[in-house]
């Protein structure tokens, strides 16, 4: 079997989604766990395995707690952008979306992050989203399920060109935790039968395969599902696996 190249990623929308659609307080209870109790389990246990992950940031997200962007870069993960308060960006029209790139865009690069790679809030795109970050400078987005592989994307209607690395739903842990409620050997499995699956498969591309896994502080961030993860990561360090920040993979190999 041949090593594999995984990219552990975190969305980091915290509590933005919550205040936007004006929740009540213990929605937004749940979000602020991200910044008090998520983020530091999983800075802490990134620098324990020596792992360079991606972080996707709300800019709402970093201009209320620039410490925790701080503490990501600090520890040279990446930052990438994840729109503004977490909006569904197919209800919004083109300029109000231009403007919400545009905005946390320079939120995060203020920072200290230049930024290079997006994800859509909710895995949703709208017709122009592709179009309005390529004319930022980014050069991969992490939104897209047509493969199961990185790929160069041709933006439709266009000639530009993206580096889109593929998501799906059973390798995010919002979905199989918060919404099936799965237990942690259920979950575990699950992810654990893709990586093995994708070193095994016969179609496999050299420096093309590499493992996706989506991550919420809310949410992986609780005790027990910490321990998932980490489960996870020393099984992928048996197997030799090499952990990567996507904007590495994306300039290494597809630019």
């Amino acid at each position: 079997m041949s090593e594999l190249t995984v990219c552990l990623t975190f969305d980091l929308d915290a509590e933005s989604a919550q205040i936007r659609q004006k929740e009540n307080p213990v929605r937004i209870s749940k979000g602020q766990f991200a910044i008090q109790r998520g983020m530091p389990r999983i800075l802490s246990l990134l620098n324990k395995y020596e792992i360079n992950a991606t972080f996707f940031v709300c800019g709402w997200v970093a201009e209320t707690y620039p410490e925790t962007v701080s503490n990501i870069l600090i520890k040279e993960h990446e930052v990438a952008a994840h729109g503004y308060m977490h909006e569904y960006l197919d209800k919004l029209s083109y300029d109000v979306e231009q403007t919400i790139h545009n905005r946390t865009d320079t939120i995060l690069e203020n920072l200290g992050g230049k930024v290079q790679g997006f994800r859509a809030p909710y895995w949703i795109l709208s017709n122009y989203t592709l179009e309005i970050i390529s004319d930022l400078g980014y050069i991969y987005d992490s939104s897209l399920m047509n493969e199961d592989r990185p790929h160069t994307y041709t933006i439709p209607e266009t000639d530009k060109r993206i580096v889109e690395f593929p998501v799906e739903w059973y390798l995010d842990d919002w979905i199989l935790f918060e919404e099936k409620q799965q237990t942690p050997s259920a979950v575990f499995e699950i992810w654990k039968s893709q990586f093995d699956a994708m070193m095994e498969m016969e179609d496999r591309e050299e420096n093309r395969c590499v493992y996706t896994l989506t991550c919420h502080p809310s949410c992986i961030g609780h005790s027990y599902r910490i321990q998932v993860l980490e489960r996870l990561i020393k099984y992928m360090n048996s197997h030799k696996a090499q952990f990567s920040k996507m904007k590495k993979i994306a300039t290494d190999f597809f630019l």
